[in-house]
């Protein structure tokens, strides 16, 4: 496997950042891109990277926020895999500031083969989209501070993940997390059958060292996870956290992964 960071939001030496993420992946035979970030920033790294975007097989949306999606008004075309609650109006709850994509279903259906669902989508015999995660354990995902325009909680169901299958074990490449860690693995485990995990990176969604971020780290211990990479969204009180418990690097623009 290949993954390469075209958008973080930290800077690589020569690599410009944003608030976003964007990964392009090659796995089992298949260029992946998962999220877009914000802008087009995306595709600048990724011909500084010579990345080849272009010959991409499917980009697959993690969820609908601007931070993940935006860069879709700049790709031309192509297949398209997200959850369908990806294209709800939502804002943070503190201020209502805007926070959904940019750009709405018919707008996206009109450019890209769009193919929306909530069950898991196999997209070769060793990767599969999540579709909705299960929220299970007693401490992820119980509180929210984002809201859809009606006023109503957001609890951001559309959020998913890529679970790629290794001889070692599950390899799960996350967003936001905003299903929480723990319950996006487990979940990966009984959709894929296989209970070891190999590896995990992405936007943990966690700010604090809580309750919350010590379970995780207490599970991803107990599973044996080789490979532990938070970026994106997680604050820096947690990845302290992780970097004491498993010497995560931390994750920059431009970085290219080999696993």
């Amino acid at each position: 496997m290949k993954i390469s960071v075209l958008t973080d939001n930290h800077a690589g030496s020569f690599f410009p950042a944003e608030h976003g993420l964007s990964y392009l992946i090659e796995y089992d035979g298949k260029k992946i891109l998962f999220d877009t970030g914000q802008s087009d920033m995306f595709l600048r790294n990724a011909e500084k990277l010579k990345a080849g975007i272009a010959n991409r097989d499917i980009t697959v949306l993690s969820h609908g926020h601007f931070d993940h999606g935006n860069g879709l008004a700049f790709l031309p075309g192509g297949r398209l895999v997200c959850h369908p609650g990806c294209f709800a109006r939502r804002c943070r709850g503190q201020d209502g500031t805007y926070i959904g994509l940019g750009m709405t279903e018919e707008e996206i259906s009109s450019g890209f083969d769009l193919k929306t669902t909530a069950d898991p989508l196999w997209i070769s015999g060793k990767i599969v989209f999540l579709g909705e995660i299960p929220r299970l354990t007693d401490f992820e995902s119980k509180e929210t501070t984002f809201r859809f325009e009606d006023g109503r909680a957001d609890f951001v169901k559309d959020d998913s993940a890529l679970a790629f299958v290794f001889p070692e074990g599950l390899f799960i490449v996350t967003g936001c997390g905003h299903s929480g860690i723990v319950n996006t693995c487990e979940y990966a485990g009984k959709v894929t059958g296989i209970s070891k995990l190999y590896g995990i990176m992405g936007g943990f969604h966690l700010k604090k060292t809580d309750t919350q971020t010590r379970e995780t780290i207490k599970y991803l211990k107990e599973k044996g996870t080789r490979h532990v990479f938070p970026s994106h969204c997680t604050e820096l009180p947690a990845l302290a956290a992780f970097y004491e418990a498993f010497g995560s690097r931390q994750i920059k623009t431009g970085d290219v992964l080999n696993f």
